[in-house]
């Protein structure tokens, strides 16, 4: 079996656009009519790609994947990290060899007639526990005190509370202002004291409104100076979150493992990691507890699997992060069922909603677990009709 094409999808998202404004999606073909899915990560921040992705993704193929063997995926994950990144690779361009590697592998189990998960070990679990953000789920009733939800502790409350109802084990949000692309300073900045002061009151009030029914991780995004998150920890520890994510850019692993080193509080971080060594810098640094690769980031199914392994040895959990679509999503399924220390995945929402309008087979999620496919590969197919009218015409987002 040889790789003979590829097709490229820049689609659209509706409204509220959960998962990102665009989704960039790539389809591998081979001379057996056997073709896979893979899917970029791209964070909202980095907008502007959608332009070149598919002479990116059209010239990577040509270079270094036509004509090859797909089964042979540990072998062209390297000459792909290789050659495209001169071994120091960079956020973007992981993306594109995570989607590629994430199509090999599921060319690879519908060439086996299995899926992933099995070609991975087996699968130790048939529902991979989900947790979501607080996303605006068009709860006027509840969102229409405020022009600002996110800043209101008793409608996030009781928000989380019906995510709650609805079956999630946990739930995360942000609970400071989010940095905005362009705007000056850059994070990490010191957070004022009334932001201080809201975040203890919104975690506080979602602990009291769902009890111990449910796990609260604190979702923040690097914006907080090492001496600024020590401090906030302090008075988030007495709610005993899940973890504090990020807490502050996660560019420098020893001033996180510091912050790690001053709190009862587990640190999370892993969405903006690239590789398997970014990854094994913060462990060294005993800067992360619970490790979030992203599948269409880190270097695909290929490298999740290496860095679950590395975490295993520092008994690291892993809770894969998706800001994406369903392709992302499915594969990191298929690292979910397979690992030992597997805590939680995250979701957007219930993996529905736009999910539903451009994959064939739904996913199926039943009172907050994610119930895994026994499909061929990574277990779902995307409707090339629906991605066709979806194709994103955007110039720019901003």
């Amino acid at each position: 079996m040889k790789l003979s094409g590829v097709k490229t999808y820049v689609i659209k998202t509706d409204p509220p656009n959960l998962g990102g404004f665009l989704w960039f999606f790539l389809k591998l073909e081979t001379d057996e009519g056997i073709t896979g899915w893979g899917e970029t990560a791209v964070l909202w921040s980095l907008y502007g790609i959608e332009e070149g992705y598919e002479k990116m993704v059209e010239n990577i193929f040509t270079s270094y994947l036509k004509d090859r063997d797909p089964i042979n995926r540990e072998p062209l994950y390297h000459i792909l990290y290789s050659c495209l990144t001169a071994q120091h690779p960079d956020y973007v361009i992981m993306g594109l060899v995570s989607a590629f590697d994430i199509a090999l592998w599921d060319i690879c189990g519908k060439y086996y007639n299995t899926p992933v998960y099995n070609l991975l070990g087996g699968k130790i679990r048939d529902r991979i526990r989900t947790y979501t953000y607080l996303y605006n789920m068009g709860e006027k009733d509840l969102l229409g005190a405020t022009s600002d939800w996110t800043k209101n502790p008793a409608l996030l409350a009781e928000i989380a509370s019906k995510r709650v109802a609805e079956g999630f084990t946990a739930v995360k949000f942000d609970p400071l202002r989010h940095p905005l692309p362009g705007e000056l300073p850059v994070p990490p900045w010191e957070i004022t004291p009334g932001e201080y002061d809201h975040a203890e009151t919104a975690v506080g009030m979602i602990r009291e409104a769902v009890g111990n029914k449910a796990d609260i991780c604190i979702g923040t995004h690097g914006q907080m100076t090492p001496a600024c998150a020590v401090r906030l920890a302090k008075r988030l520890e007495k709610f005993d979150p899940l973890w504090f994510e990020e807490p502050c850019p996660p560019e420098n692993f020893r001033e996180m493992g510091r912050i790690a080193g001053s709190t009862s509080i587990p640190i999370a971080t892993g969405e903006r990691l690239a590789t398997l060594h970014d990854f094994h810098k913060a462990f060294e640094e005993n800067a992360c507890a619970v490790a979030q690769p992203d599948l269409g980031s880190c270097g695909g199914i290929t490298a999740c699997k290496k860095i679950a392994a590395l975490a295993e040895a520092d008994y690291i959990l892993m809770a894969p992060h998706v800001w994406g679509g369903p392709v992302i999503t499915a594969a990191a399924l298929q690292i979910d069922a397979a690992i030992p220390n597997f805590l939680i995945q995250e979701s957007i929402y219930k993996s529905g909603d736009f999910f539903d309008e451009i994959v064939k087979e739904p996913f199926v999620w039943d009172n907050g677990y994610l119930i895994l496919p026994d499909r061929p590969g990574i277990g779902i197919e995307l409707d090339e009709e629906k991605l066709e009218s979806c194709r994103s015409t955007i110039r720019s987002i901003f």
